[in-house]
């Protein structure tokens, strides 16, 4: 799967948006404004796109207004005339309910003008995310699925990793809208094949924290300082980004969440929701699969004992407290 973007036009402040002659952008409505779906949104008025935002929630939608999006008073206001429909909802239930309306409000696929592309940045099941592109094909639109990685640090800094399934001309023609939000923009396949680079993606760096954190523990154990247990590791096999961007003890990489009481980051609850994710993606595949659904469990349990808000890292505080220190 080819990276296509380039850091050269990536965020809202690229060179190569200022080069060439003016195209035009997108009309986008935006809904889900909220940790990451905010950032979003002001980057890409930060680009020059004409922005409609809405969230249910009353503080999301004025802190939009605060950072200069515009916002709309309902979700078929915003989507009246937009050329896209972005969606960054808590699940695929709430993606599934939006598209087909509830309640006797209409959908947005109804509110939408004919041939919408419907954007979905949302991390859903694979299953969802393909039924909601069939639903938004059937109702005469277009459909992509773009989960993202980098947390809400990627998202105000535009450096976000968008995974994409999609047909390759719908792939194109969202591109540069992705490259202002995104560093990297990944064609994964067709409908759906976003969400499963997503739930493999996370499948790794769940398991790879865990082993990280019990590492560091029975470092601790055995006499050896974190700098040189992370010295070794760092360079040498046990090398990932849990270790070296997102190291759970304090101390070796100053930008982790470790360095400031375990605050997200990433959040522990994010974490386990994506690790249900994936295994339902396991179970519904016959994979033979281990440390994925203990990972699962793992983290089921420590954002339900207190871990939820926290990043997922301070899974090392769990493991310490049952090592009995």
């Amino acid at each position: 799967m080819p990276d296509v973007a380039t850091p050269d036009a990536s965020g809202p402040s690229g060179d190569a948006a200022a080069t060439g002659p003016a195209e035009k952008k997108e009309h986008i409505a935006l809904l889900g404004l909220g940790h990451m779906g905010g950032p979003m949104a002001v980057n890409l008025v930060k680009a020059g796109y004409t922005v409609a935002g809405f969230d249910v929630v009353p503080a999301a939608l004025e802190a939009a207004r605060e950072h200069g999006v515009p916002t709309a008073g309902s979700a078929a206001e915003a989507v009246a005339g937009a050329d896209v429909v972005l969606t960054m909802f808590p699940s695929g239930r709430h993606v599934l309910d939006a598209y087909q309306g509830e309640e006797g409000r209409a959908g947005l696929l109804s509110a939408a003008g004919p041939d919408t592309m419907f954007l979905d940045c949302s991390t859903i099941n694979v299953d969802e995310a393909r039924e909601a592109a069939r639903l938004a094909i059937e109702a005469g639109h277009r459909a992509i699925d773009a989960p993202v990685s980098g947390g809400v640090v990627g998202a105000e800094a535009g450096t976000l990793t968008f995974m994409v399934g999609a047909l390759p001309e719908d792939f194109e023609a969202v591109r540069p809208m992705l490259e202002v939000m995104g560093r990297r923009v990944v064609h994964c396949g067709q409908h759906g094949a976003g969400q499963a680079a997503k739930v493999c993606n996370n499948l790794i760096l769940g398991v790879s924290m865990i082993a990280v954190s019990e590492a560091f523990v029975l470092g601790e154990k055995l006499g050896l300082t974190h700098q040189a247990l992370f010295d070794v590791a760092s360079a040498a096999s046990g090398q990932c980004w849990a270790l070296t961007t997102n190291c759970p003890v304090p101390g070796p990489v100053p930008t982790s969440p470790a360095n400031r009481d375990y605050q997200p980051g990433f959040a522990g609850a994010l974490m386990a929701k994506d690790l249900r994710l994936a295994l339902n993606a396991v179970q519904s595949t016959g994979v033979a699969a281990r440390m994925g659904p203990l990972a699962s469990e793992i983290y089921d349990a420590f954002a339900a004992e207190g871990g939820a808000g926290r990043d997922f890292s301070g899974i090392i505080t769990d493991i310490r407290d049952k090592s009995g220190q």
